[in-house]
């Protein structure tokens, strides 16, 4: 298997899910995902019937809920650099997450291809998720996180000249302090 392909758990509108593995970029071929699954055949999906890919560390397909996901949306505000969006699926299910700053996210020329972001729960066994275009009803976004910006150094010691000048005007000489 080459390096750039990753596991992912696509689970589609009808509440099933395939694993397998994809390409970590350009991946969308003809309106379909090209899917290696686990027996080593290559399987289109087409877009249409994809609720979203999850990209995990292992399929645990024994278990109930093989993403562990324990939270869809922050609990606040996030802190790491990104789009803080909300996506609203098709079937009414709500998703939160932070993509990277890019404009192109919000492009509808893409129209094909869809969102990837990281999940709110970073403990989870999903490490990124990608969604349709065509799986979402609509997107929010509710933040812009940048870095702060770095302040300018104080200056490490004060012109004493200009102080003396603010205060310039004589005081009368029995009011001067000893």
């Amino acid at each position: 298997m080459p390096a750039g392909r990753k596991k992912v758990l696509i689970r589609r509108f009808s509440r099933d899910s395939i694993a397998g593995y994809l390409p970590a970029a350009g991946f969308v071929q003809d309106d379909a995902l090209e899917l290696l699954d686990l027996s080593g055949r290559v399987t289109p999906v087409p877009l249409s019937e994809i609720k979203m890919v999850l990209y995990v560390r292992d399929f645990n397909l024994t278990e109930k809920d093989p993403e562990r996901t324990l939270r869809k949306t922050f609990l606040s505000k996030p802190r790491t650099e990104g789009l803080f969006i909300r996506l609203k699926l098709r079937d009414e299910d709500v998703l939160e997450g932070l993509a990277p700053l890019d404009i192109s996210l919000m492009d509808s020329a893409l129209e094909d291809k869809g969102i990837q972001f990281t999940p709110p729960d970073v403990r989870s066994n999903v490490q990124r998720i990608f969604v349709p275009r065509r799986a979402i009803e609509s997107m929010d976004l509710l933040a812009v996180i940048t870095t702060p910006s770095k302040k300018k150094p104080a200056a490490s010691t004060p012109d004493k000249s200009l102080q003396e000048q603010l205060f310039a005007t004589e005081l009368p000489p029995n009011s001067r302090p000893n």
